[in-house]
């Protein structure tokens, strides 16, 4: 598997990267990407922008907007989150979109410093029953893009304030209002 990390910050140039090794680069080879966003609200690509974000906070606060290949829910990215992307071409035994064979990557390297992590639900890893990492995937032509955020440091208040969450959503997450 090829290492790639991003020193970039610019969420544009991070999801064209993510599509360029995707589309473009060598399809016998898997690929593992590392990457930050600095301010930014990703929205999956059948997401109504304007229901997902709250525009006048985004406005104010200068916080990109970009759409993403896969399907999912809107996140917020900032310093605070880091961003992974693992790329390889569809296996005989891969089931679609198989996320915990991804998830299970992640919750062994925190393992392996010592941070006991779970998958919970389709696409969400937990400490403790608290998500910290949301999963999306998107397939095309043999191959599948996984990729996911993982909270460690991240402005909760601008979390909040960015997006519009809906109370089901927030239900379904275990948190009471």
């Amino acid at each position: 598997m090829i290492y790639i990390e991003s020193k970039s910050f610019d969420p544009h140039f991070n999801l064209a990267m993510e599509q360029y090794v995707f589309d473009d680069m060598d399809r016998s080879e898997g690929y593992f990407l590392l990457w930050q966003n600095a301010n930014t609200i990703v929205v999956g690509k059948n997401q109504n922008t304007i229901a997902e974000i709250n525009q006048d906070f985004v406005e104010k606060n200068h916080v990109n907007v970009v759409r993403r290949l896969s399907g999912g829910g809107a996140v917020y990215h900032d310093m605070g989150n880091l961003n992974f992307t693992v790329i390889v071409s569809k296996q005989n035994n891969m089931g679609d979109f198989d996320f915990t064979r991804f998830c299970l990557l992640v919750v062994g390297a925190l393992k392996r410093l010592g941070v006991t992590a779970e998958v919970n639900g389709r696409n969400d890893i937990t400490i403790d029953g608290k998500k910290f990492s949301g999963n999306s995937q998107y397939m095309k032509q043999g191959r599948i893009m996984h990729h996911g955020c993982i909270l460690y440091d991240s402005d909760l208040s601008k979390v909040a304030q960015s997006l519009k969450v809906s109370k089901d959503k927030i239900a379904s997450k275990g948190i009471n209002q």
